[in-house]
């Protein structure tokens, strides 16, 4: 891809469109909207969460049962997520109706109106799939680990929320929510797809132009008192679960790219990454180990999980730290650099084939960066980064003095 891929254009109201024409009979559109849930108020929590699902339950214009098929009846889908920074969401269709979904998801977002009889339904199957977290300690030991880093700040708060503020919600709460945290300066539309980009522009005019004019005032509030902690919860489970991290570079940090890649050299998607070898594959301590890096607008998260049999733990804990000091003690030589660079390079490439994904991923570039970097450029950064770059992050991020710890045994 070159920088010419990418097609921008941004309407009176401040809603930016970025489009990447593909020859292929499926579309991908969706629209990104800058707030999640470290925007709410103490007594919102949950809330962005809940409008996401709450979006789908009644317009103006039509019924829930519209809505959903609208598209499904054209052999599309219809989806949403919200993370605790974004709002997005987006459909997957046979491309020659665009305009069907563009006017579907401006409907949704601008006319929904919140029946509440459809939000008391709403908040009963939101209330499951919290319970449906809580069953889980695998997924649960995330939340609640961010809830040790970020002890104390909105970022803290995990997105479902809790059952005593989403019974508290109503139709009140939801538009007084969007109307201070949904900006148009704030939203993009992203596209992948075969459409003329004049015509999409015309399309994104016709029903999302006459949005009113929502410029961001409020920031958001700063993370800065970071305390490492460590934390053990008894919990009845076959194995101990156990979360290890610490703080790490914001989403416009210039180290981040190279945050990326020691990411990946520790415990990224590849069987190959330093904890799978030295957990898995050597010793059969784990089936599950991964490690993963979070970019936030003003901090970042670095963490490593695994889960084992309880009489392993305090082993495999050692283990982990001490791939953690090799790399902050001993650079990689070139060879090991050159497969790292290649082997994240590679999984970029690949990412870029699944349309759907790509067209999530240059919109969020897009709201985040107001540009989106092509795969060539992305290479060459990381093609820049050098063995001490590394040894330096590392010995910033795997610091083992400030680790937190959190352990469900």
């Amino acid at each position: 891809m070159v920088e010419t891929d990418f097609l921008k254009y941004t309407l009176p109201n401040g809603i930016r469109l970025i489009h990447k024409y593909a020859d292929s009979p499926v579309g991908h559109l969706g629209i990104l909207i800058n707030t999640g849930s470290r925007d709410e108020e103490p007594d919102e929590h949950g809330l962005a969460h809940f409008i996401e699902h709450s979006v789908f339950k009644g317009t103006k214009n039509r019924k829930a049962f519209h809505i959903l098929s609208r598209i499904e009846d054209v052999g599309g889908e219809l989806n949403a997520y919200t993370t605790k920074e974004e709002t997005t969401l987006y459909s997957t269709f046979l491309a020659e109706f665009y305009e069907r979904t563009a006017e579907l998801l401006s409907d949704i977002l601008f006319n929904s109106t919140y029946p509440e009889k459809e939000l008391k339904r709403e908040k009963e199957v939101v209330l499951e799939e919290i319970n449906s977290y809580k069953d889980s300690p695998s997924e649960l030991i995330f939340d609640e680990f961010e809830e040790l880093i970020f002890d104390g700040h909105p970022i803290a708060r995990n997105i479902l929320g809790n059952p005593v503020n989403l019974i508290a919600f109503n139709r009140e709460s939801i538009l007084r929510f969007i109307g201070n945290n949904y900006h148009t300066d704030q939203m993009v539309i992203s596209s992948v797809g075969k459409i003329d980009f004049a015509a999409l522009i015309k399309l994104t005019e016709k029903y999302f132009g006459q949005a009113e004019t929502k410029l961001r005032q409020n920031g958001r509030i700063r993370f800065d008192n970071y305390i490492p902690g460590n934390l053990q919860v008894e919990k009845d489970t076959f194995q101990s679960h156990c979360m290890m991290g610490n703080l790490a570079f914001d989403v416009m940090h210039p180290k981040r790219i190279t945050m990326v890649l020691l990411n990946n050299i520790i415990g990224g998607q590849a069987m190959n990454s330093r904890l799978n070898m030295a957990l898995r594959e050597r010793k059969g301590m784990a089936y599950n180990i991964e490690s993963g890096y979070t970019a936030y607008t003003d901090t970042g998260l670095f963490n490593v999980y695994f889960g084992t049999d309880h009489e392993n733990l305090e082993k495999a804990i050692s283990l982990v730290l001490k791939e953690f000091k090799l790399l902050r003690e001993k650079k990689l030589g070139v060879l090991q650099l050159s497969k790292a660079q290649k082997q994240l390079m590679g999984q970029i490439a690949i990412s870029t084939e699944n349309r759907e994904d790509l067209m999530l991923t240059i919109g969020k570039s897009y709201l985040l960066f107001n540009k989106v970097d092509t795969v060539q450029t992305i290479f060459k950064k990381i093609e820049a980064i050098t063995p001490l770059d590394l040894l330096e992050v590392a010995n910033e991020v795997l610091d083992e003095s400030q680790m937190s710890r959190l352990v469900y045994r």
